[in-house]
């Protein structure tokens, strides 16, 4: 039973999927494939096939079962072959497969992997930031150099992410996780491999929880199942796996039920005598922990604490933008105007994947903005993901709009990200705040079958492929939902308000 940089990258994506696809109940996997992260697969392998294409001479090993491949690369690497494709790496309980296998001047090998996406996060060139070495970028090499290093064929743990900018990153797996962190990338990687292996063995066995990547999972109907069976404490909104962990480890709390039966008093008396008793989990944490398991459990109606005074202006305009993070493009920003009695959506939308497209939207965007009337108008938004973005691109494209009047919108107090008022001034009678969870529970129902940001992103580039305009209509309906959605949330908090 070999760890593989895939079970590296599904165990720091979710700690319990290692275990849940080697001894889960299989009947209950879900066998067809996200077609998200099905597009994601395809984007990596036809990057992969274009980098190949350019790279010169290689010893191509993508062909065959493991071993003998296996064997084929390691009398390769005895040759000294300068570059090796798909070679694949057995030592041990290790497997790994890199999609390069690059001899250095030292006659060391170092393992290369062509990525789709950007080699580090956080790049910001304008202020000069290089960004950060990813994480899960880092941990498949680290496989990789170890497997290197157990063959006598690597001695320096480093390896080379070859991005989607076409840029070579050098991965010193002995650097330092960050800043505050001073586990080192190498450590990093032992630990998770360690725990992947006692997983793998079913030495250890830990729970699933609920969280925001679960839904593209292929246990997400599973995992979901046994949270509510279980009545998980993950089925709280806000209440992750460590935070349920360390409630059950300190005061045996396991249960949504238990945490409303708890008197918390002695448990926030008890943290004030012991530093480590419930570490890191607040008194406020705790005390909305439990407020929101009793409107889940009891009361079963939506809260909003304090009077919220929403802008009282000619024109609301509800906003939603779609973009494709793993190649920062924004292809779409939607806007549904309510001025009066009057309605109407309006998108400023790229047709291809280039900057001038991009541009192109985007400076139309802030062209509508523009001639709304003046400090006459207001804009709502749900998660600082627009904002965020928006900052970035201004960046790219300072021709269309400036810094300071990018600030200056967001900073007007008309401008609302409704999801800070959400989290901060309601509570609910759900697992989960998202916009879909809201609006759906308030009565909205999207028009397509399968609304999600998601599949929005593969229509979006099956559009591309295709230019087929009932693709992009589907991309424009789900939008407009989306920006629908936010309005009815909006009109349905100000509605609690007003009772107040």
């Amino acid at each position: 039973m070999y760890i593989t940089a895939s079970k590296l990258y599904d165990y720091m994506q979710c700690p319990h999927r290692v275990w849940r696809d080697e001894h889960g109940p299989k009947d209950e996997k879900i066998e067809e494939t996200n077609p998200f992260v099905q597009m994601l697969w395809d984007r990596g392998i036809n990057y992969e096939e274009k980098v190949i294409s350019k790279i010169g001479d290689y010893l191509d090993l993508s062909k065959g079962d493991f071993e003998e491949r296996f064997e084929k690369t390691i009398e390769a690497m005895k040759k000294k072959t300068p570059l090796i494709y798909q070679g694949v790496l057995i030592k041990d309980n290790l497997r790994g497969i890199p999609d390069l296998l690059k001899i250095m001047p030292d006659g060391q090998y170092v393992p290369v992997d062509i990525k789709s996406g950007m080699g580090r996060e956080g790049v910001d060139m304008e202020n000069g930031k290089a960004g950060k070495l990813k994480k899960h970028y880092a941990i498949q090499l680290a496989l990789y150099s170890d497997a290197l290093n157990r063959l006598g064929f690597e001695n320096k743990k480093i390896g080379i992410i070859f991005d989607i900018k076409g840029d070579e990153i050098i991965y010193d797996l002995n650097l330092p996780l960050g800043a505050r962190d001073n586990t080192t990338f190498w450590e990093f990687y032992e630990n998770t491999r360690e725990a992947v292996s006692a997983l793998l063995e079913d030495k250890i066995k830990n729970k699933p929880a609920m969280a925001g990547i679960c839904k593209l999972c292929p246990w997400y109907d599973s995992c979901k199942k046994w949270v509510t069976e279980e009545d998980d404490l993950t089925g709280l909104f806000y209440l992750g796996r460590s935070r349920r962990d360390k409630l059950y480890e300190d005061v045996k709390i396991k249960k949504i039920e238990d945490l409303l039966n708890a008197d918390i008093e002695i448990f926030l008396d008890m943290k004030k005598r012991d530093k480590e008793f419930l570490k890191g989990v607040g008194e406020k944490t705790l005390k909305k922990d439990v407020i929101r398991a009793n409107i889940l459990k009891n009361t079963k109606e939506p809260v909003v604490y304090d009077k919220v005074d929403f802008p009282k202006v000619s024109h609301e305009l509800f906003f939603d933008i779609e973009d494709d993070p793993t190649q920062e493009f924004v292809y779409l920003h939607g806007v549904y105007e309510r001025s009066g009695e009057k309605e109407r959506f309006l998108d400023f939308t790229a047709k291809d994947i280039t900057i001038e497209e991009e541009k192109r939207a985007w400076g139309e965007f802030w062209e509508y903005i523009r001639s709304l009337p003046k400090d006459d108008f207001s804009v709502y938004y749900f998660s600082p993901h627009e904002k965020s973005t928006y900052k970035r691109m201004q960046r790219t494209y300072s021709d269309v709009i400036s810094e300071k009047e990018v600030e200056e919108f967001f900073d007007n107090p008309n401008v609302i990200d409704l999801y800070q008022i959400v989290l901060k001034n309601t509570d609910w009678p759900l697992g989960s705040y998202s916009l879909k969870a809201l609006a759906q529970y308030l009565g909205f129902e999207w028009r397509d079958e399968t609304p999600s940001g998601a599949l929005s992103i593969q229509w979006f580039n099956n559009y591309l492929d295709k230019k087929d305009e009932e693709i992009l209509k589907r991309i424009l309906l789900y939008n407009e939902d989306d920006c629908k959605a936010t309005m009815v949330l909006k009109d349905a908090i100000q509605k609690m308000s007003d009772k107040k």
